[in-house]
C-alpha cells in the first residue's frame, strides 16, 4: 500500500490556505487545511489534473509592434503547456490584430482557443 501527501496552496481567494491532500494507492483519502469547500475542490483538482492559463506572444508582421501578447481562453492541462508554447513559437500573424481575436482555434484539439490580449495596428508602407 502506497501513501503520499501533497501540499497545495489555494489561489481561489486571498487567504492562500495551505492544504494537505493525502493519497493512498493514487486515490485521494483526505483533504485538510481548506477554509472553504472551494479550496477543497481546488486542491483536489490540482492533485488530480492540474491546469494553467498559458500566456505568451506571437510574431506580428507589418504591425506597429513586433509581437502580440496572447493567452488561452481557458486553463489547459499542465502537461500540454510546452506543446502549446512550441506551436506559438512558430506562428506569425498579419496586422491588424484586435484584442480578443482568435489566433489559434481549438489548439491541440483541447477545445481551447489562443486569443490576442493586445491590439497590433497595421503600419502604413
Amino acid at each position: 500500500m502506497s501513501e503520499e501527501t501533497r501540499k497545495v496552496t489555494c489561489i481561489i481567494c486571498p487567504m492562500g490556505c495551505k492544504i494537505t491532500v493525502k493519497l493512498r494507492n493514487g486515490e485521494i483519502v483526505g483533504v485538510e487545511g481548506a477554509s472553504c469547500p472551494k479550496g477543497k475542490d481546488y486542491a483536489i483538482e490540482e492533485v488530480k489534473s492540474p491546469k494553467r492559463y498559458v500566456m505568451s506572444v506571437v510574431k506580428c508582421k507589418n504591425g506597429d509592434l513586433p509581437t502580440v501578447s496572447v493567452k488561452t481562453d481557458k486553463p489547459v492541462p499542465k502537461d500540454m503547456i510546452w506543446k502549446i508554447m512550441d506551436i506559438l513559437s512558430r506562428i506569425e500573424v498579419e496586422a491588424p490584430v484586435e484584442i480578443g481575436s482568435i489566433i489559434v482555434e481549438n489548439v491541440l484539439g483541447l477545445g481551447v482557443n489562443i486569443v490576442a490580449t493586445r491590439p497590433c495596428r497595421k503600419v502604413k508602407s
